[in-house]
């Protein structure tokens, strides 16, 4: 288990430690009897509890620390990945963060304008530890926008890996993995940084409001 600790430690903004993650933590999992169900309960709570929103994408790290993501009750891809791990390692699962550059075929004019195409090269997601070995979990389109778009929801059982399907539900492209990266303990917003100042400037902020 030693080699496991740095996925279940705090950080600044995987704040595992702060008392609102711990709360919501133990309300979510309060049920569950294993480190399966309680991720289970976890990933559909990020999934579909926490609306995601391109909006929300920022080059300031505060924007990314999991409480306030909590509190918003919105994120992107990205900090949605904060949260699930915060809450994970606050119920004693080891949680890591992962990232793909992906190409997302099903993203609005809209969407794809404000982020300079439909290739993003910062796609982040989950990774639990459970029963003795990694899997991987992707949480960031909730059932609601799924249903509007046609877009196949990422269900999770607790033992198989949940990522983005490359097919939608009419059977068109939707989601390719163009490389992944290696799974990190903490943020690497750094490098985040660098790829999406590019793309959307470096004064950008989480549109916390609703945008018209």
């Amino acid at each position: 288990m030693e080699k496991l600790k740095m996925y279940l430690e705090p950080t600044a903004t995987i704040d595992s430690d702060n008392e609102k993650i711990r709360e919501k933590a133990g309300v979510i999992t309060l049920n569950a009897s294993n480190d399966r169900e309680k991720a289970v309960e976890l990933f559909y709570f990020v999934r579909d509890s926490i609306r995601y929103s391109a909006y929300m994408i920022s080059v300031f790290i505060e924007d990314f620390v999991a409480s306030r993501i909590l509190e918003w009750g919105k994120g992107y891809c990205v900090q949605k990945a904060v949260l699930l791990t915060a809450l994970a390692r606050a119920s004693g699962i080891p949680s890591r963060i992962a990232f793909a550059r992906i190409r997302n075929h099903g993203v609005s004019e809209k969407v794809a304008e404000m982020a300079g195409g439909n290739v993003f090269p910062r796609h982040g997601y989950n990774q639990f530890f459970i029963d003795g070995r990694w899997v991987s979990v992707t949480a960031t389109f909730d059932k609601k926008l799924c249903k509007e778009h046609r877009w196949p929801t990422v269900e999770f059982d607790g033992e198989s890996d949940a990522i983005l399907p490359a097919r939608d539900l009419d059977g068109n492209p939707y989601i390719e993995y163009l490389e992944k990266f290696s799974p990190v303990e903490d943020l690497p917003f750094d490098w985040v940084y660098q790829s999406v100042s590019r793309r959307v400037g470096t004064e950008k902020r989480a549109w916390v409001k609703p945008q018209k």
